[in-house]
């Protein structure tokens, strides 16, 4: 386990599946993720599968302690690291949307930032966020995230083309916050 303020990140179990297909059939959660298409079962079970070769990933399910006991609300991920460079890419999704709003994300956001540069010994954390998600732009600001730049019209969502955000964190620049390191 991996704890942050009120949050721990573990790693993902077989168990986790049918609350993953059930998130990611979500219309309003996938709409703020790459994924486009309904999730299936089967699906999600060969994507688990695949997990333990993916030497250059590691992602975790996302628990709030709420009301005393540990609730799985999200996943959160590093991804595609670059052992070379020392850099990788982050991604997270609240599944539980009872749950958004409250700080869960900035927190867990910030547990595995402080894993990404004390422990994997990471030197940046980039990624890529839709204009149209405040929320998460928020989220990622306050977890000392700098915007870098724009792909602009790159994402077709209802209809339309919307502009996708850069942003990207550097050891430095999270260690020199002392509200970065995981505290409130």
């Amino acid at each position: 386990m991996i704890y942050g303020d009120g949050i721990r990140l573990r790693a993902i179990e077989r168990a986790d599946i049918p609350t993953f297909v059930r998130w990611f059939n979500d219309p309003e959660i996938r709409s703020y993720i790459l994924m486009f298409r309904p999730m299936s079962l089967a699906n999600e079970e060969r994507w688990f599968e695949g997990l333990a070769d993916r030497k250059d990933d590691f992602l975790f399910a996302v628990e709030a302690l709420i009301d005393d006991r540990w609730v799985h609300i999200g996943n959160v991920g590093l991804e595609n690291i670059d052992w070379k460079s020392s850099c990788c890419t982050f991604g997270i999704v609240l599944g539980e949307r009872q749950y958004w709003s409250q700080g869960h994300g900035t927190k867990a956001t910030k547990t595995v930032l402080r894993y990404a540069f004390e422990e994997l010994n990471l030197h940046r954390v980039e990624l890529e966020v839709f204009a149209y998600n405040p929320r998460a732009i928020r989220c990622y600001e306050k977890a000392g995230f700098r915007h870098e730049g724009t792909r602009r019209q790159s994402h077709f969502h209802h209809g339309q083309y919307h502009d996708a955000l850069r942003m990207g964190i550097l050891r430095e620049e999270f260690q020199a916050n002392p509200k970065g390191l995981g505290n409130p």
